[in-house]
């Protein structure tokens, strides 16, 4: 799904947001970032949405992923069809 259009909030000093863009670039996938720490719009436009944390992903229209979901991403992506955005639901928590 090369055409997704993916956002990604992120923070400073947040290895959760540094993780979930490392696996957008890892897929060659085109990205926006809105840093909330450097933008207080940004950390708005999250609250306005009922999200207070960081990192949140946004691809398409979908509901927004929060924090490191490595399969959750991947399957939004449709960069791997072998899993769900079921599977191994704690797969990459803690790397």
């Amino acid at each position: 799904m090369s055409n997704a259009q993916v956002i990604i909030y992120v923070s400073d000093n947040s290895p959760q947001s540094e993780k979930v863009v490392k696996l957008i670039e890892e897929n060659n996938m085109p990205y926006t970032i809105r840093n909330v720490s450097q933008n207080s719009d940004y950390m708005k436009e999250l609250q306005s949405k009922e999200i207070y944390g960081t990192p949140a992903t946004f691809i398409n229209d979908q509901q927004p992923i929060l924090g490191y979901q490595k399969n959750k991403i991947k399957y939004a992506l449709g960069i791997d069809d072998n899993i769900s955005h079921y599977s191994s639901l704690f797969d990459g928590f803690g790397k």
